[in-house]
């Protein structure tokens, strides 16, 4: 019987896979919790409810029911209870602000925990299951929960929509941070509700971009929390973080490691209590180090004063947060990219020597049970979105845990990504990765091997990765998804262009102070080799980027050619560093480029797209949000027009609502109708 042929994979498809969350383990490692998240193209929305999974196998089984946007899972250190982050309408009242609910794992009404008008940003249990400790981003300057509710309803009822501010950091990537707030730790009893504020009255303060529940973490003896803070009076986004460390009994605060050298998080108490892992990168030395995974030795009555060294020194790869201690206490675990896929890792105390114990893929997140040799992840890879397995000690293989999306994709037939290598810059091997369309053939050889002639020909698309520290991974993007790309009939390339990540510090720090310069001979070459191969059509060839990928579409058409590229697309792309500095990280710019604009503006420029307009000729789809603070939409309206001026064929499709990103189902939708029709545009144009 012939193979029923793939339905095309369209945007609305995509839209419609559930998404799942962080996982987290059960103490005995039975069960997971995660959030999944669903999508509605006709409403414009989304929602998200808590499932529990079997670690031996089973149905997944529905836990909440009552809200919309249920996240951030944890389960009590004993088991019995499940907490979560939500704003839901309950006994008669609807939150204004995330709270804290709990719920048994049984099943039954969740109870609303926390009472606390400013809201709560993240959490972690204490060890004895009676108490939470949280994040929220209070008025420094008032006592006590009354007086925060207090400010808290009068600052919503303000009349006035101004804001006012002395602060360096005052903005991050789509907000503004709270006006007059910080964000500081609470402690929670569960069953009164009634909340302490650990830094009140004092001047420490957690990060100000996003702090989460990896920011701190609670000895397992419950008398001490360690927390990465900014000892800097004038808090930036770029300053080297401290550890410290506060007895609950008296709230006395002491510095555990610092160096202004050297940046210092991601805290994790050991299983003894004995040891704090945590991720320390060299500043100092350069603002592209890596993150190493340190050990810190708490002081004790053997040993008078704390101390803290590297574990992964020896290890040419950067290490991210969350750490997760073995049960045994003897390795750590974490997650870390290697070549294009991230993986996750176990590194022994003893040899600080790393082993992969789960491969990718993408390591999206993972958790560890703390009574059980049982290990959670939530991974994906470029040909499917994210899965749930367990792995338990013993055992060869994770086992999967649910198919939430198997019914809804068996319809389609996705190629993994090839991985391909081409010489680069400098004589570098450079990693390049492959998305077929459904029914791609291999061209010419193929072709008249099957006694067709010369073989079906496709058009290429680069799609450039952001960062530009960041990677084209093994991984099923819902932004940027490859597949859909290639459902469209465009054999998709990826490049892991000089300045990448997972590649070594030398290559990732390459490109410092001359952007564009190593990354644009690596995107030529990789389209040289993708112009050799027999199934590529060299009369319909594309690029388009996002973010640093943005300003390298932009780049490419300042410097190539053209009629090398029929079309670009430049989503959120930065098009002039010196208007860059309105954005939420202006005070990194001097370390990426060698100076400050006022100092040295030749040498911004010659790493400006801008600087270059006057060769800029290929026509040239532009995309931005107004709500993006990292690259602020003043960019993209700057590159349109300039184009407009210029005569060169532009097209732009702005958002008043979107950040960086593009989140909103109809959006995307739009987005893609864009996108699309701009290739085909010039794709048609390119036939004729």
């Amino acid at each position: 019987m012939a193979r029923k042929p793939a339905r095309r994979f369209t945007i609305d498809d995509l839209w419609r896979i559930e998404r799942i969350g962080g996982a987290s383990l059960s103490p005995d490692g039975a069960q997971v919790v995660c959030p999944l998240t669903s999508h509605s193209m006709e409403d414009n929305s989304a929602s998200s409810a808590l499932w529990l999974l079997s670690t031996l196998g089973g149905a997944p089984r529905r836990l909440t029911h009552c809200g919309d946007k249920d996240g951030q899972p944890a389960w009590s250190p004993t088991g019995e209870q499940i907490a979560f982050v939500a704003r839901r309408e309950q006994q008669g009242r609807k939150d204004e602000t995330p709270q804290l609910y709990v719920i048994a794992p049984d099943g039954g009404e969740a109870r609303r925990a926390s009472d606390f008008a400013p809201g709560i940003e993240a959490f972690k249990w204490f060890p004895d299951g009676k108490r939470i400790a949280f994040i929220a981003w209070v008025w420094p300057g008032l006592a006590g929960q009354r007086a925060q509710a207090k400010r808290h309803k009068a600052f919503k009822e303000r009349k006035e929509s101004g804001y006012a501010t002395g602060e360096a950091q005052y903005r991050y990537w789509d907000h503004n941070l709270p006006m007059g707030r910080v964000a500081h730790l609470h402690v929670l009893d569960v069953k009164t509700g009634r909340v302490r504020d650990l830094f009140e009255g004092s001047a420490f303060e957690l990060t100000r971009a996003s702090p989460d529940a990896h920011a701190f973490d609670i000895a397992p003896d419950g008398k001490t929390i360690c927390f990465a803070f900014d000892p800097q009076p004038r808090k930036q986004i770029d300053h080297c973080l401290a550890l410290a460390e506060i007895d609950l009994k008296n709230g006395r605060v002491e510095t555990v490691a610092g160096d202004e050298a050297w940046d210092f998080a991601a805290p994790r108490y050991s299983p003894d209590g004995r040891y704090i892992a945590f991720v320390a990168s060299h500043q100092g030395k350069r603002h592209t180090m890596p993150g190493h995974l340190a050990l810190l030795r708490r002081a004790s009555k053997r040993n008078a004063a704390p101390g803290w060294q590297l574990l992964s020194a020896q290890w040419d790869r950067s290490v991210s947060a969350p750490l997760r201690w073995a049960e045994d206490g003897d390795a750590i675990l974490f997650a870390a990219e290697d070549r294009g896929r991230c993986h996750l890792w176990r590194m022994g105390i003893a040899s600080s020597e790393p082993a992969i114990a789960l491969r990718g893929g993408w390591v999206q997140s993972f958790d560890v049970a703390s009574g059980a040799e049982v290990i959670v992840v939530v991974a994906d890879a470029s040909d499917h979105p994210a899965r749930v397995h367990a792995l338990r000690g013993g055992e060869a293989e994770p086992l999967r845990l649910e198919r939430f999306n198997d019914a809804l994709l068996a319809p389609f037939r996705f190629r993994a990504a090839e991985e391909v290598t081409v010489m680069g810059a400098n004589g570098d091997a450079v990693q390049m990765w492959l998305t077929v369309p459904p029914g791609f053939e291999a061209g010419d050889a193929q072709g008249k091997a099957q006694g067709r002639g010369k073989g079906k020909t496709w058009p290429l698309l680069h799609a450039i990765h952001g960062g530009p520290h960041a990677a084209s991974g093994d991984t099923f993007h819902y932004r940027w998804n490859n597949q859909l790309f290639a459902a469209n009939g465009y054999v998709v390339a990826g490049v892991n262009y000089h300045g990448s990540s997972g590649f070594g510090h030398a290559f990732l720090d390459s490109i410092t102070h001359r952007w564009g310069e190593l990354e644009l001979q690596d995107v030529e070459a990789a389209t040289d080799w993708l112009l050799a191969q027999p199934w590529a059509d060299a009369k319909r060839v594309f690029a388009s980027g996002g973010s640093y990928g943005g300003y390298m579409v932009a780049w490419m058409n300042a410097h190539v050619p053209p009629g090398r590229y029929n079309a670009y697309i430049c989503h959120a792309g930065c098009f002039d560093w010196t208007g860059m500095f309105a954005d939420d990280a202006y005070t990194w710019h001097a370390q990426e480029f060698g100076a400050w604009y006022w100092e040295d503006r030749a040498k911004l420029d010659a790493q400006s797209p801008h600087a270059f307009a006057g060769t800029m000729r290929t026509p040239t789809l532009v995309i931005h949000g107004a709500l993006d603070y990292r690259v602020p939409d003043a960019q993209g309206l700057a590159y349109y027009n300039t184009l407009q001026a210029k005569g060169v064929d532009a097209r732009l499709l702005w958002f008043p609502d979107e950040n960086h990103w593009v989140l909103k189902p109809r959006n995307s939708r739009q987005w893609h109708e864009e996108f699309f029709g701009w290739l085909a545009r010039h794709d048609a144009a390119a036939r004729r």
